[in-house]
């Protein structure tokens, strides 16, 4: 698979099919993973590009460079890398936050773009708490992988795709993810404060929400702030979208490529 030296920073990156370019991007300590049940049904009608942000999957593990901003520009550098110069994006959870730092400092870069199971434009609630970030680095360092697929196993909604072969592969990802994505990641979560230009994004915008998704309420906050929004609420999905309902995020996604916002008021 390819790579691409991106702001300091050697980058995994994947690009299939032809058409409209769309950019894939993962949550936080998550993976192309996430994306390729999507990217599979997608990529016989558009240009499918999926990446890797730094620290995370087969992307270098660097110094620095471990927070929304940075992740903002390494998807800006990688379309440059490409010769794309408009693209849609679509991001899933702390992806989605890079998304919304996209529409707000690169507007003229994006053709449409896609919020999938967003963290809060406000940033996560709260601070992060220092004794979960070091449970989760010492069960690291002991390599202990029954922390990993129990704590995931507590928040398991879809037994029928979130497999045991699932959860093995999503631990095996999780112990390689870097200390810097691990603590850098988090604390840019919090960090985020682009709500108050949310009135700003003048980028035709999708939101794809799952019900029983502890964001779903944040989620339908920022989707009633933003001026050229649809959304679509899958009853049947939790956190991961994606992995939940590929056949429905795919065909939504596909519909708003080619027709844009729907305005029910109309």
């Amino acid at each position: 698979m390819p790579h691409a030296m991106i702001n300091g920073a050697k980058l995994w990156y994947d690009s299939e099919g032809e058409g409209e370019p769309i950019l894939l991007h993962h949550g936080y300590t998550a993976s192309r993973a996430n994306w390729m049940p999507v990217a599979e049904r997608l990529k016989d009608r558009y240009r499918v590009i999926l990446m890797e942000c730094r620290g995370t999957g087969e992307s270098e593990d660097t110094i620095d460079g471990y927070s929304l901003g940075q992740y903002t520009s390494d998807v800006i550098g990688m379309m440059d890398h490409l010769g794309i110069t408009r693209f849609t994006y679509a991001g899933h959870s702390m992806g989605g936050g890079v998304g919304f730092l996209l529409a707000i400092n690169h507007a003229a870069r994006l053709n449409k773009l896609v919020l999938m199971a967003p963290i809060p434009a406000g940033g996560v609630m709260g601070e992060p708490d220092p004794e979960y970030i070091e449970a989760r680095l010492k069960a690291r360092r002991d390599n202990n992988r029954d922390f990993f697929k129990s704590e995931m196993l507590s928040t398991r909604f879809r037994p029928d795709v979130q497999t045991e072969d699932w959860f093995e592969s999503r631990v095996d990802h999780l112990m390689r993810v870097s200390e810097g994505h691990l603590l850098g990641g988090m604390k840019s979560m919090f960090a985020l404060r682009a709500a108050e230009k949310l009135a700003e994004i003048k980028t035709p915008t999708m939101m794809l929400s799952g019900a029983v998704d502890g964001l779903l309420p944040a989620n339908l906050e920022d989707y009633r702030a933003l001026p050229n929004a649809t959304l679509q609420v899958f009853a049947h999905a939790g956190h991961d979208v994606a992995i939940h309902e590929p056949d429905g995020v795919a065909d939504a996604i596909d519909k708003f490529m080619r027709y844009g916002v729907v305005d029910l008021t109309a």
